[in-house]
C-alpha cells in the first residue's frame, strides 16, 4: 500500500479501527500517500508516535438533541462535535446541518479542516461538529427551537480560546444568529469571539459571506497565472451547489471575465449559455430559498436537467465542485476530460473521489484540494476573530484585501511545498505536506506523547 512501514502500520490500525468511517478513511488515505514522500526524512515522528496522534482527534462529543416541532411533537437528534487538534490554536471549523451528517463525516471534515487552518498561517486548530437535522422545509420557530436546543449542549464545550465554531451546510446567518443567541444567554456575557459567521450588527465581519467562493477564485487565479500562464478571462466555467460557497465562486468567476454556464442543487442543474444571470439565482436562493429548478422557469434560453452529477457533462474549460464530498466521481472526471476542460479547482470539501483524482491529474489538468483552495472562508472567520477580539470592524476592501493575500500565501506555500516533495505544481502534495509540517512541529514541540508516569498534578 505505502512504501513506508510506519505509514502502513498505523493506517492499518486507523482502518481497524474506524472500519466503518469511510470518508475519514478516504480523508487518511490521501494525507498518508502525500506524507509518504516526507515521512523517511523524520524518523523522530515515528519515535515520538506523531503520526498515531495525529490521526486519532483529541475530543469526540455526541448528544442528543431533542426539539419541539410546529404542531407540537417532540423530534430528536443526533448533534456532534469532533475537536481534532489544537496544537496550533483553539479549535475552529463549521457546524452542518444536514440528514448525511455522522461520525465518519464529522470526523473527516475535522481531519481536513486541520490541515487547511494550518495552511491559512493563522493560529487555528481544527474541529468539526453538527447534526442530522434537516432545516429544509422547517419554519424559522422550528429552527430556532433546534438551534437553542443544540447550543443549550455545546455551550458547555465552546470558547474563544477553546473551540470557535462557524457556519457550513445547512447552517448560514439565520442559524448561526440563533446559536449566538442561545449561547450569550446561556453564559450571561458577550463572547462574540465565540462563533463565526455573525450578522455584521452584532460582530460579524464584511466580506465573510462571500469569502470562501471569492478565496476558491484567488487561489485558481494564481494557479491558472503561474502554472500555465493563463486567467479565468474568456473561460467557460462550471460551478456545481447553489449555496454560499457556489453563489460567490460564480460571482468572483463572473468579475474576473469568466461565465459560468451551470450550477446545481442537490436534484438537478440548471444550463444558461448566456451565462448564468446571478441576481436571479441570488433571488432564487437567498429570498425564497427555492430550488434551483425555478431559474429555468423564469429565464428565456435556460434548462432545467435531472440528476446533480450530470452537470459534469456540460463542456467548460474550468470545473468549480462546490457542493459536497464525493460528487464527483471517475465518470464526471472522464466527462469533463473528454469535453477539453483544463482545471478543476476543489471549492468543497473532499468534493472528488479518489479515482476522479488519478484521471485528472493522469490527464494533465490543474488540480487544487479544498483545503487549500476553500480555505479562504476559515481565513475570513479567523481575521472576523481578531477583529472581535480588538473590538473594532474592518471595512469590505480590507478584509478583502486581507483575504486575497492570504489565498496568495496559501498558494506559494502549497507549490513550495510540491517543489521541495519533487513534484512541482502537484497541489494536493503540496496542500497536505505544507500543512502538515506546521501542525507535526507544534505537536512535536508540545511534547503531547510523555509518558503519564512522568507527569505530576498539583
Amino acid at each position: 500500500m505505502f512504501k513506508s512501514e510506519y505509514l502502513n502500520r498505523v493506517y492499518a490500525e486507523v482502518e481497524r479501527r474506524d472500519a466503518g468511517e469511510p470518508e475519514f478513511l478516504q480523508a487518511v488515505r490521501e494525507v498518508f500517500e502525500s506524507l509518504e514522500l516526507v515521512v523517511d526524512k523524520h524518523p523522530e515522528w515515528e519515535q515520538a508516535g506523531l503520526l498515531e496522534r495525529f490521526v486519532e482527534p483529541e475530543r469526540v462529543l455526541e448528544f442528543r438533541v431533542p426539539w419541539v416541532d410546529d404542531e407540537g411533537r417532540t423530534r430528536v437528534n443526533r448533534g456532534f462535535r469532533v475537536q481534532y487538534n489544537s496544537a496550533i490554536g483553539p479549535y475552529k471549523g463549521g457546524l452542518r446541518f444536514h440528514p448525511s451528517v455522522n461520525l465518519s463525516i464529522m470526523k473527516f471534515l475535522g481531519f481536513e479542516q486541520v490541515l487547511k487552518n494550518s495552511l491559512t498561517t493563522l493560529p487555528m486548530g481544527g474541529g468539526k461538529g453538527g447534526s442530522d437535522f434537516d432545516p429544509k422545509g422547517k419554519s424559522d420557530a422550528e429552527v430556532m427551537r433546534f438551534c437553542q436546543s443544540f447550543m443549550t449542549e455545546l455551550y458547555r464545550h465552546i470558547g474563544q480560546f477553546t473551540d470557535v465554531p462557524a457556519g457550513d451546510i445547512g447552517v448560514g446567518a439565520r442559524e448561526v444568529g440563533f446559536l449566538f443567541g442561545q449561547y450569550k444567554r446561556i453564559v450571561d456575557r458577550f463572547d462574540g469571539g465565540v462563533i463565526t459567521g455573525k450578522g455584521l450588527s452584532f460582530g460579524g465581519s464584511l466580506a465573510r459571506t462571500q469569502a470562501t467562493g471569492y478565496g476558491l477564485c484567488y487561489f485558481s487565479a494564481e494557479a491558472l497565472k503561474y502554472l500555465r500562464n493563463d486567467s479565468y478571462a474568456g473561460k467557460t466555467v462550471i460551478v456545481s451547489g447553489s449555496g454560499n460557497v457556489a453563489q460567490y465562486c460564480a460571482e468572483k468567476v463572473t468579475q474576473l471575465g469568466g461565465r459560468v454556464v451551470a450550477m446545481s442543487d442537490s436534484k438537478g442543474y440548471v444550463y444558461d449559455p448566456n451565462g448564468i444571470d446571478l441576481p436571479k439565482l441570488f433571488d432564487i436562493k437567498q429570498k425564497r430559498r427555492a430550488r434551483i429548478s425555478v431559474y429555468a422557469d423564469e429565464v428565456p434560453g435556460s434548462r432545467y436537467v435531472e440528476g446533480c452529477k450530470n452537470i459534469w457533462n456540460v463542456k467548460c474549460d474550468i470545473a468549480h465542485p462546490c457542493a459536497s464530498q464525493n460528487e464527483m466521481d471517475a465518470e464526471g472526471a472522464k466527462a469533463l476530460i473528454d469535453n477539453g476542460c483544463i482545471a478543476v479547482f476543489e471549492g468543497a470539501n473532499m468534493p472528488l473521489t479518489p479515482e476522479a483524482i488519478a484521471l485528472v491529474q493522469g490527464a494533465g489538468l490543474l488540480y487544487s484540494p479544498g483545503k487549500a483552495s476553500n480555505a479562504g472562508g476559515v481565513a475570513t472567520s479567523g481575521l472576523e476573530m481578531s477583529q472581535n477580539s480588538m473590538r473594532l470592524s474592518w471595512s469590505f476592501d480590507e478584509v478583502d484585501e486581507k483575504l486575497h493575500g492570504i489565498m496568495q500565501s496559501i498558494y506559494k506555500a502549497c507549490y513550495d511545498a510540491s517543489v521541495e516533495c519533487g513534484k512541482p505544481g502537484d497541489l494536493m502534495v503540496g496542500a497536505n505536506v505544507a500543512g502538515f509540517l506546521k501542525v507535526a512541529e507544534a505537536m512535536m514541540a508540545q511534547g503531547e506523547n510523555l509518558r503519564s508516569d512522568f507527569v505530576t498534578f498539583p
